[in-house]
């Protein structure tokens, strides 16, 4: 006899599954996960349920994940089972409860086993962030070519053709980053301070996963950029969506990026008398960020910054933040915003940096993992925040230096669920070489 039946199997990250997003999702991956959990389900409790009914007791439990109750567009595969399951539980209970067996079903919003998102293992790592190779041919009237690829990462960094007429005038052609975000945009990666780039500037321009926003960075158009006493502007018509890939910066697009984003930016900076300034401003709009032409979830990105120097003593910072109707996973709209600053201090060839960066998604939701490089998901949060402590030797200037850094980040206010928090730590270190 079975007086209990306990329903929870699983093959996350068994066996190479994966999860599909809603485009994604084929018949073949959604029948995948159905015959897992709703057929798996269906059939259990048909061996249990004669048995039970006869004795007029028992009970069925069935877990499922918290998509059952909010859908999450990036495991759209499971979603679909998660619910049809907790549906099928819901109406067992209604049918059985009159002859003393129980139904019963609970969603759990995290992984609970040892090494997972919920306690995840530590780790320790080398890795070649960035292996540049990059060439510059100089033309005719002004014209020259501009090439660089990262063979670390197997992506471009910029493919251009530019003409220069002036320094109040360059107009390049091709793929580069747009003008949004200092860190991303007036920092090259290899001057950064903290290693890494901030968590804000991360969640607003790296590539959109479903929570980060992707506005910002690598771009494929026309770009307008200039300088004149100590004014700096530009403005951009690019592709709407971020892909640094050989397949992205030659794709013809589709109908869910069929509209082009626009972009502009503006700034001034001049020195004083202890040292130097620069201030400026950006603005992004991405049309029809929901995969539907027209849908009018339009995607507004804006973003301040400001650099003081003033002797050996730097202080840098940026706000951003965004209007995305629709942006919510629930449809309703976000106003996603963050910030970071980061002061620093630098004595000879040694350098000391403290950074702090938060983001507030909104209601979008974020994960470490989108903010915090190689950290963990740690679920699906509504904030984060992050401290960068470390220091840098500059051996011979920029062109070889080395970096360490402690790194403290957390995220809290659960989307959907209890409230709930995740944290990440560790050291983080980078040699860097030039040449």
């Amino acid at each position: 006899e079975i007086d209990i039946l306990e329903f929870s199997p699983t093959n996350w990250n068994k066996g190479g599954y994966e999860a599909t997003t809603a485009l994604a999702t084929t018949v073949e991956s959604a029948r995948h996960d159905f015959d897992l959990l709703v057929s798996g389900a269906i059939a259990s409790a048909r061996q249990v349920i004669p048995g039970m009914k006869d004795r007029k007791a028992g009970a069925l439990f069935f877990t499922t994940g918290y998509s059952a109750i909010q859908p999450i567009p990036v495991i759209t595969s499971l979603c679909l089972s998660n619910a049809a399951l907790r549906s099928y539980a819901y109406c067992l209970h209604e049918e059985l409860a009159a002859s003393g067996v129980y139904v019963g079903t609970v969603s759990i919003n995290a992984f609970i086993a040892d090494g997972t998102a919920a306690d995840p293992a530590s780790t320790n790592h080398f890795f070649l962030r960035r292996v540049y190779l990059g060439a510059k041919a100089d033309l005719i009237n002004n014209w020259s070519l501009n090439f660089n690829y990262d063979f670390a990462g197997s992506t471009f960094d910029k493919a251009y053709l530019e003409w220069n007429y002036s320094k109040a005038l360059v107009l390049d052609l091709g793929f580069r980053k747009v003008n949004f975000g200092y860190e991303e945009s007036y920092t090259s990666s290899g001057s950064l301070k903290a290693i890494e780039r901030s968590p804000a500037t991360r969640y607003f321009v790296e590539s959109n996963n479903g929570r980060r926003l992707g506005a910002g960075s690598y771009r494929t158009g026309l770009f307008l950029d200039g300088e004149q006493n100590g004014f700096f502007y530009g403005v951009a018509l690019t592709n709407p969506e971020r892909d640094e890939s050989a397949a992205g910066v030659v794709s013809a697009g589709g109908n869910s990026t069929n509209n082009l984003a626009y972009w502009a930016n503006a700034g001034y900076g001049g020195k004083f008398d202890a040292g130097t300034y620069k201030l400026g401003a950006n603005v992004g709009f991405l049309p029809d960020q929901a995969a539907t032409p027209g849908s009018g979830r339009d995607l507004t990105v804006y973003n301040v910054f400001a650099d003081v120097n003033v002797h050996d003593f730097e202080l840098e910072g940026g706000l951003f933040w965004s209007d995305n109707p629709g942006g919510r996973v629930s449809g309703r709209d976000a106003k996603s915003w963050a910030y970071w600053i980061q002061p620093s201090y630098k004595f000879g060839q040694f350098e000391a940096v403290v950074r702090y960066s938060a983001v507030d998604s909104g209601g979008r939701g974020v994960n470490l993992s989108d903010t915090t490089r190689s950290a963990p998901g740690g679920g699906t949060m509504d904030k984060a925040d992050e401290w960068y402590i470390g220091g840098n030797w500059y051996i011979n200037g920029n062109n070889t230096k080395f970096q360490l850094g402690y790194v403290h980040a957390e995220s809290k206010d659960q989307i959907g669920g209890a409230p709930g928090k995740a944290t990440a730590e560790g050291i983080r270190s980078q040699m860097q070489v030039n040449f």
